[in-house]
């Protein structure tokens, strides 16, 4: 009757499973683990019985993990206000460039789809918990209202209506180039940067485009986003200037094309590309060591 009901066979795949919903609901890989851990908790915590009553276990661990997410998404806005400098969901590495990708990390469980681009979960965090957990339950992983009721408490029509404002928010994000295009400007920003080439730096960002970095106050990162293609490709050289030995590599970020900076082999800060019409319009840059941790290389 499904991987719970079986102790521990098939726990790793409904394990997976979780914790794809929860990242996409929480940001946070820390934060998605531990639900996923209370959910499992509360599972093993019911008396036999009640567990063999339960039809779908998978569902009753969904419906678990969903409404754990939605309190953790209440308190989330608390701490996030004061949280040092801007807030960014964890990057995450793609495993087979990562190591071998068979890794017991919650990283080398995630499925990278367009749903963890940096651009769309910065966009999920524009949303109300409401409205992130019946846009994630419904749209990205085909959840009928039905079932996101039990979650939210609220009747299958209010959380249609959620999913349609949240619908709304995604479909006011612009579309990003294909996966070729965005790879080639992310390589010429590269180039551009270890060149410390303002000029060409310039010309690859958008006139309008905005830095958003995360530090989390423990390491230097700009405390508000810097706007302006000029301001962004002086602060990119700066930085370059004051890290000499700064490797930048190309690797997937989110499943994305994205950048790694590294020192002396350590993972400094992983960069992430909203690329438009040919060039970059937004760029997360994560900082904060607490959630680089997935980027220790494997074996």
């Amino acid at each position: 009757m499904g991987a719970a009901r079986a102790g521990a066979e098939g726990t790793d795949a409904e394990r997976g499973r979780l914790i794809n919903v929860a990242y996409r609901l929480l940001g946070s890989l820390a934060e998605s683990e531990d639900a996923v851990q209370e959910a499992f908790a509360r599972w093993y915590a019911l008396p036999r019985s009640r567990r063999d009553e339960i039809v779908s276990p998978g569902a009753w661990l969904t419906t678990v993990t969903g409404r754990i997410c939605l309190d953790v998404l209440g308190s989330a806005r608390v701490r996030r206000e004061r949280y040092v400098g801007a807030w960014l969901p964890d990057p995450l590495p793609d495993p087979v460039e990562r190591g071998d990708g068979r890794g017991s990390d919650p990283a080398d469980r995630m499925v990278l789809d367009e749903s963890v681009t940096m651009a769309f979960l910065v966009v999920l965090e524009t949303m109300t918990p409401a409205e992130r957990v019946s846009f994630v339950l419904h749209d990205v992983f085909r959840y009928p209202f039905a079932e996101i009721a039990d979650v939210l408490g609220r009747t299958p029509a209010a959380c249609k209506q959620l999913a349609s404002s949240a619908r709304r928010r995604v479909s006011d994000a612009r579309t990003p180039l294909a996966a070729d295009a965005r790879t080639d400007v992310v390589r010429r920003v590269r180039e551009a940067w270890e060149n410390k080439d303002i000029a060409a730096l310039v010309d690859l960002l958008d006139p309008s485009a905005v830095m958003t970095a995360d530090g989390g106050g423990l390491v230097g990162a700009a405390l508000r986003p810097i706007e302006g293609d000029t301001r962004i490709a002086a602060y990119m050289v700066a930085i370059a200037d004051r890290a000499p030995g700064l490797e930048l590599l190309e690797r997937s970020v989110n499943g994305a094309p994205g950048l790694v900076a590294l020192r002396g082999g350590v993972v400094l800060t992983v960069a992430s590309f909203d690329v438009t019409d040919g060039r970059v319009a937004r760029i997360w840059v994560v900082r904060n060591p607490e959630k680089l941790r997935p980027w220790v290389p494997q074996g």
